[in-house]
């Protein structure tokens, strides 16, 4: 009787030592939508490179950007309405993506361009990490979708006031967005 009780609680203490390793599983599992990415280059004789990646998580998308190359402090991050990365100070990426044809805002407001995003902050050797979950965008192409659109990073803070762009300076990177597993 006392060595079933033994096993008895031996599993219950190899069960319970196994939740942990069972959460973290579940946490990591990705039962969102769509993906797509962007490959950062430099842009206005920049250093800056990294990758920006997007994911639909119910109706908003998750963006995560890993940066180096940047001067420290803030920079404006737009998503810009052309997939054309090819001018060497990105202006080929044309305006920031603003299908409601709405005044450049702050990304957390209701008047804003759907391209608005929050600054990236730079630290003291010019990495910047960010993750935020936007609304106003959408993992589609055609109008009011960002595939086949840019990613374009500013050398400046974006004061999300000034008309039309925030007052964010040259444009330091530029990547194209693209839907996971695409060749365009």
């Amino acid at each position: 009787m006392q060595s079933q009780s033994m096993i008895y609680r031996g599993s219950r203490l190899a069960i319970l030592a196994s939740i942990p390793v069972l959460l973290t599983a579940c946490a990591s599992m990705d039962a969102s939508g769509p993906k797509a990415s962007a490959a950062l280059e430099p842009r206005s004789g920049s250093q800056v490179a990294g990758t920006v990646s997007f994911q639909a998580v119910g109706q908003k998308v998750r963006v995560e950007a890993s940066v180096t190359g940047l001067t420290p402090g803030e920079h404006g991050f737009h998503v810009h309405e052309v997939g054309d990365c090819s001018a060497a100070d990105a202006t080929s990426a044309k305006g920031h993506f603003n299908p409601a044809a709405k005044a450049h805002g702050h990304h957390g407001g209701a008047e804003r361009h759907a391209g608005d995003m929050p600054n990236l902050v730079a630290d003291a050797s010019g990495k910047a990490m960010l993750s935020a979950e936007l609304d106003m965008l959408s993992l589609t192409e055609g109008p009011t979708g960002i595939l086949k659109r840019s990613v374009v990073i500013h050398a400046d803070p974006d004061d999300y006031k000034s008309q039309p762009a925030g007052n964010s300076g040259k444009r330091v990177a530029c990547g194209v967005i693209r839907a996971a597993g695409s060749a365009y």
